[in-house]
């Protein structure tokens, strides 16, 4: 957590349910902070079992910025820096760690054929499913969405007009690639990336209007930090409910 205070509170409030966690700052907006954890786990644990990359924002429906400016907060943190942390600390993986992207309803890659320019969409939407889509090509992508978004052309060039959407789905793609890379390390093998909907849960970005509980939220999330060694489910979408979405091809199933 970035709030030291609210971070020992969860500890208290953990220990007092018969658990032993720890506590240790993190802000993914910060690469110093995110070198000072993978130091840490390196050294107190030799490395990372399970990760969870939970870390997103979303604007409030008044917020008073510009699009454009809400495109760049908003990717800065939900992929940018997503990804940059992933980077930082993936090399301490230990084989059979498992990795989970908290994705969203709303990083599904069918929310394309909701874009008003169909023909640019269904371009873009074929770069996002390519089986064979780089790390770079991806960059590039995302790249290219922020600059429309604050050109005022996103609309017109095939992109969402949702800035959270294309955050989730940048980070969604992210994980297919993550997962096809880190599948070809022979020396830790059995790592597994998940990107998952937790559902429409009452958390502080839903303002609390969300009507799953923060404890059925983390089901999909605890079903894919825990899913057996020697797993087929690599890579996969996870709905709230565990069950497997195809991610390019759905259907997608009912939201909550």
């Amino acid at each position: 957590a970035r709030d030291e205070g609210r971070g020992k509170q969860a500890i208290e409030l953990l220990q007092g349910e018969g658990l032993n966690p720890s506590f240790h700052p993190l802000d993914i907006n910060s690469q110093e902070s995110v070198e000072k954890l993978r130091d840490y786990m390196k050294e107190k644990y030799g490395g990372i079992d399970v990760l969870i990359n939970n870390a997103g924002i979303a604007f409030k429906d008044t917020a008073t910025e510009s699009f454009g400016e809400q495109a760049t907060v908003t990717l800065r943190t939900n992929y940018w820096n997503t990804k940059q942390a992933c980077d930082i600390l993936f090399p301490i993986l230990k084989s059979g760690a498992r990795v989970v992207n908290m994705s969203s309803c709303f990083g599904f890659l069918g929310c394309f054929d909701k874009a008003e320019n169909q023909a640019k969409a269904v371009e873009i939407k074929a770069k996002f499913a390519s089986e064979e889509l780089q790390y770079a090509e991806l960059d590039e992508l995302m790249r290219k969405y922020e600059e429309t978004a604050n050109a005022g052309t996103h609309k017109e060039n095939g992109w969402l007009d949702s800035n959270y959407s294309m955050s989730k789905i940048g980070l969604s793609a992210l994980s297919r690639i993550q997962q096809r890379e880190l599948g070809k390390d022979p020396t830790r093998p059995d790592i597994v990336v998940s990107h998952v909907h937790p559902g429409y849960v009452a958390t502080d970005l839903t303002s609390h209007k969300g009507p799953l509980t923060i404890d059925r939220g983390a089901e999909s999330t605890v079903f894919a930090a825990l899913l057996p060694p020697n797993t087929d489910t690599r890579g996969a979408f996870i709905w709230h409910d565990c069950q497997i979405v195809d991610w390019v091809n759905g259907p997608t199933p009912p939201l909550t």
